[in-house]
């Protein structure tokens, strides 16, 4: 009995961790929330006060695995809390990943084009190097040349 009785404790153990492992990637849901948000505080609050809470990597638009960007229609990155060295590109259209996709041209298209969607690529987790898959939602704020993303790594189950 009591040989049972740790195997099935270990089996629960395996079954709670793997499931807080499946549990730590964000949602689609929670990407166009938080996307919908960062917008409301463009609208209410400004660009600049955005931009600074966008790129505030403990603030409220960095959570789980993801995180909102903030990009203009030129291509040009204006916010980024995980990798803000993008900002400083002038290039980022002709970025691609290792598929040669030209993701933020896509990105770029998508906002231009049908306001709102979403855009697969591969593109490295946080902290890590390596490309996972991931789809992104795009946003563009009604009545400005801005739009903002957010996606989630699909190699994992959410």
């Amino acid at each position: 009995m009591k040989r049972y009785l740790t195997i099935g404790m270990a089996v629960a153990l395996c079954l709670l961790l793997s499931g807080q492992a499946f549990g730590a990637g964000a949602t689609r849901g929670e990407c166009v929330s938080k996307v919908r948000e960062a917008a409301e505080l463009i609208e209410s609050k400004g660009v600049d006060a955005a931009i600074k809470q966008i790129n505030d990597k403990d603030g409220p638009f960095v959570w789980k695995d993801s995180y909102v960007f903030l990009m203009n229609l030129d291509g040009k990155m204006l916010a980024h809390p995980v990798k803000p060295e993008l900002t400083e590109r002038d290039h980022l259209l002709l970025v691609t990943d290792p598929n040669n996709k030209a993701l933020f041209v896509h990105f770029v298209n998508m906002a231009r084009n049908q306001s709102e969607g979403w855009v697969d690529y591969l593109w490295p987790k946080p902290g890590e190097t390596i490309p996972s898959e991931k789809v992104t939602y795009i946003y563009r704020i009604p009545g400005k040349d801005l739009f903002l993303g957010a996606g989630i790594y699909t190699s994992m189950m959410h």
